[in-house]
């Protein structure tokens, strides 16, 4: 068996999401990466047998629309919509990065991650 991985990397969003009620008021800049894989298929040519970006990407966006107090919940719904629109998938991770999170010294971000396999 063929294990194919398709992923977005470093896709840049600006979102609300934040513990703190100024957060959800300013926003912030985020970093969001999600990978899954599967068992590659012979019809290579056919984007119903594989994983497409573009709908990895609009869940990506919706997510980051929707805002949360915790980046846990945000990747918890984003795997478990990528799940849902792709149940054959044999593994995925999804993780955030919050750039400069709202905190004392000088942080480039914080990282919040969810995989299954």
């Amino acid at each position: 068996m063929y294990v194919q991985t398709v992923a977005l990397k470093d896709v840049k969003c600006y979102a609300l999401h934040g513990y703190y009620p100024e957060e959800q008021l300013i926003g912030c800049h985020f970093i969001v990466d999600v990978e899954v894989t599967f068992e590659a298929q012979s019809d290579t040519e056919n984007l119903s047998k594989t994983v497409n970006y573009e709908v990895l990407n609009q869940i990506i966006i919706d997510e980051m629309a929707n805002t949360q107090k915790l980046l846990e919940t945000v990747v918890k719904n984003m795997l478990d919509a990528v799940k849902k629109a792709y149940p054959f998938i044999l593994s995925a991770k999804v993780g955030i990065k919050k750039l400069n999170p709202p905190m004392r010294g000088e942080i480039g971000h914080s990282y919040v991650s969810l995989s299954f396999s």
